[in-house]
């Protein structure tokens, strides 16, 4: 256990409690907290209050200092600009703990993040640990602990959640108690000025009384540690995720509400994928995901099979299948022959199965049972309409019984409202989610699947090549005296990891070209070599298929014209003659990298040219790459079959573009102030690949 998880434990267990601004007054926060706290926890509660005597039959005290034992927690309910002096007292009593439920700190402007960041230096001070401010507080239902301004204590179960957002605790306590699900532990982190998700995804890998991790981010505080914290918890729990703030209207929003500054959503998405984060899209997935995943085991892989008493629905959840890329399972023969021999001559037999619609109870319990007996059936998705032979309790009570004997997860689909109300209510009380919508079931089910594959991961490392030059890159980098490096730095850049580049020669004459031009062998390429222009096509800065020594001449003069013409305060440092790959097999591709403010380098590959843009068929992963990573991103591109060779076209060389991938990411994972690079395009055929252009910046030339 680490020292921060220790110490969690006597912020979770505490043996005192102080309630800093509790109140007799009905409907006030410090009202609800006194009260929630008195109703059910066992240890010590001190109410503060300078104006009271009794607080719920508890004797007050003015300050936190007239308490004459020990104070483990302070939750504090008072004005935001009293909090400091507050934390002062807190630390002067040696209390270690304090849940900041007050606001008017960074989520309403300058002046209450100049206040936020007071209270944190007075905490860091004495050694104090905060959650919030701005939150709504804590919940431990292993010791009845309710430090929160909610009237529900939530029922005991093995699902924590942790969440930025403290309306959404409320609603989700609301929901929780009529759905009959239950936590362990309940965290509103608030405006996060201490305490935050990585600290508390730390404490959960460990936590017996977790299971499932719920979580609402708007913004995470350390990408790195998030990714490492997330990684070790989902390698044994699941953790499902809702990240608002993934447009730019919605990451406006998140800025104000609570000051955090939300990341690109392809970071967070890569991220995400890269920790074995299961990631809701709405609030009602949210909850679905973790009722699947409070009671029902996890698939023993990915293959299921949906039983249904009615066409459409059976369908419906087919279709959603495809859509998710859930496999349907296909049954053996042997289970086929005997769901043959039992069921109605027009029944169907394969995936997805179709009894009937006046199937009774005793037909679906022996589907089931025979569907989950085959070795080629992960888990079973059971779908119910109400018909007037289907007897909704007693085939309810069949699934229970079936769940009961064979260890594979089943969630149910009992379609309805009053007529199926008593077998839904039966399900869930014995641990079965129903849902009313056959894709939701879906959903469900793969995000079990998903966590399954989750705790096969075996931790890949990232590559490291020796036959690199990273004081070649230092030397460049460090005597740069602009951000953005002109052609001839990237390629050395390049060339100093072993990326292959096409030949090519730079020179500030024309004779200069045709001599490089003779040495590379026409046809060549023509380029302008200046950190000022970026677009040279636009310019007129690029020629190609340039095929003799007197074109090279014309095309220098040209060029050096149109940049006097167009750009006549650019430095040029000279013309790039490169040369030119021309063969009816070659495609171009494009590796990008961008420094997200989160998670680091987040790297691009997808179809290069000057249509990437406009095609946008890319894929992401967060650097350091594994070899895995590298060629499940060339694969994930729609336009993938087009790299391994179409109608009788060969196939581009798919080794040397992963390791073009890989030497990339080691790069940028060497060098941190390199903000963004683009290869492109990389050319690729059959048996090499060849960079013809690229750029890179960097954040500035200190400290390289």
């Amino acid at each position: 256990m680490t020292e921060l998880n220790y110490m969690l434990d006597k912020f979770f267990y505490p043996r005192s409690i102080t309630v800093i601004g509790a109140s007799n007054k009905p409907y006030k926060v410090g009202k609800t907290i006194i009260d929630n706290l008195t109703m059910s926890y066992s240890g010590k509660i001190y109410p503060v209050n300078p104006n009271e005597d009794e607080i719920n039959d508890l004797k007050t005290y003015k300050t936190v200092l007239d308490i004459p034992d020990l104070v483990d927690l302070a939750i504090i309910v008072v004005p935001g600009n009293a909090v400091p002096g507050i934390i002062e007292e807190c630390g002067k009593k040696g209390v270690k703990f304090c849940i900041i439920i007050s606001s008017g700190f960074k989520e309403i402007g300058i002046e209450g993040a100049k206040l936020e960041k007071e209270i944190v230096e007075i905490a860091k001070k004495y050694g104090i640990r905060l959650l919030g401010p701005n939150c709504f507080g804590m919940i431990n239902t292993d010791n009845d602990l309710n430090t929160t301004f909610s009237s529900i204590m939530p029922r005991s179960g093995n699902i924590a959640v942790c969440s930025q957002s403290g309306a959404l605790c409320s609603t989700l306590l609301d929901w929780a108690y009529n759905e009959r699900v239950g936590f362990s532990k309940f965290i509103s982190l608030g405006n996060k000025a201490d305490l935050n998700e990585n600290d508390f995804l730390d404490y959960f890998i460990d936590d017996k009384q977790t299971n499932i991790v719920l979580g609402y981010l708007e913004g995470v505080t350390d990408g790195e540690n998030f990714i490492k914290a997330a990684k070790k918890l989902t390698k044994n729990k699941a953790l499902v995720l809702i990240k608002s703030g993934s447009t730019s209207m919605g990451a406006r929003a998140v800025s104000s509400h609570t000051g955090t500054l939300a990341g690109t959503e392809e970071a967070y998405a890569t991220a995400f994928k890269k920790c074995g984060a299961i990631r809701a899209k709405s609030i009602d997935d949210w909850l679905d995901i973790a009722r699947a995943f409070s009671n029902q085991p996890l698939p023993k892989g990915d293959k299921i099979a949906i039983i249904t008493n009615a066409g459409g629905p059976g369908i419906i959840a087919a279709d959603s299948c495809g859509e998710l890329g859930v496999s349907l399972s296909n049954l053996s023969s042997n289970t086929i022959e005997k769901l043959r021999e039992k069921l109605p001559h027009s029944a169907s037999v394969y995936n997805p199965i179709d009894i009937l619609g006046d199937a009774d109870p005793s037909r679906y319990s022996f589907t089931l049972k025979t569907v989950l007996e085959d070795d080629n059936v992960h888990g079973c998705i059971v779908i119910l309409t109400p018909q007037a032979m289907s007897r909704p309790f007693e085939t309810a009570r069949e699934i229970v019984r079936i769940s009961e004997i064979i260890d594979k997860p089943i969630l149910a689909c009992f379609m309805g409202g009053i007529l199926v109300e008593s077998g839904v209510k039966y399900l869930e009380e014995n641990g079965i989610p129903n849902y009313l919508d056959p894709r939701k079931a879906v959903i469900c089910m793969d995000s079990l699947i998903k966590q399954y594959y989750n705790t096969l991961r075996e931790e890949e490392s990232p590559l490291f090549f020796g036959d690199i030059n990273k004081e070649q890159v230092k030397d460049i980098l460090s005597k740069s005296d602009v951000l953005r490096l002109d052609f001839m730095d990237c390629m050395k850049i390049l060339e100093a990891y072993n990326i292959p580049v096409a030949k090519y020669g730079i020179s500030k004459t024309a004779d200069g070209c045709v001599k490089i031009a003779n040495n590379i062998g026409y046809p060549v390429v023509l380029k302008i070599v200046s950190s000022d222009i970026i677009h040279k096509t636009d310019l007129g800065g690029v020629r190609l298929n340039v095929k003799t020594d007197e074109e090279v001449v014309n095309a220098y003069n040209e060029m050096m014209a149109n940049v006097k013409r167009h750009n006549p305060d650019a430095i040029v440092k000279g013309i790039c003659v490169q040369e030119m790959i021309k063969t009816p097999d070659k495609k171009e591709v494009i590796i990008g990298v961008n420094k997200d403010p989160q998670f680091g380098h987040l790297i691009m590959f997808g179809i290069g040219g000057i249509y990437v843009e406009v095609l946008k068929d890319v894929s992401f992963r967060l650097a350091p790459l594994t070899r895995s990573d590298a060629y499940n991103m060339i694969r994930e591109i729609k336009m993938y079959p087009l790299l391994r060779g179409v109608r009788g076209e060969k196939s581009v060389n798919i080794d040397g573009i992963a390791n073009v991938l890989m030497r990339t990411s080691l790069l940028v994972s060497d060098f941190k102030d390199i903000v963004e690079m683009d290869i492109n395009p990389l050319m690729c055929l059959e048996d090499t690949c060849k960079v013809v252009d690229a750029r890179i910046t960097i954040k500035s030339n200190k400290n390289v």
